[in-house]
């Protein structure tokens, strides 16, 4: 058995992390709740939420002192 553990502690300990894993992933899904729906239209630039505005307003920085 991998690090010398008997059969038995084994199957305990992997049924342990993978309890923890499941569950863990379950907290963390329920936490960010996901937006599982699909838009017809692609958004406009700008109305999406998940943009970095700071990135944003960083670039248009650039863009107007390479003009």
């Amino acid at each position: 058995m991998p690090a010398g553990a008997s059969w038995p502690r084994y199957l305990k300990m992997l049924s342990a992390s993978m309890l923890a894993m499941f569950a863990g992933a379950e907290v963390v899904h329920r936490y960010y709740r996901p937006d599982l729906t699909i838009p017809e239209v692609p958004p406009k630039p700008g109305e999406l939420r998940t943009e970095l505005l700071g990135l944003k307003k960083r670039n248009q920085e650039v863009q107007a002192s390479q003009q």
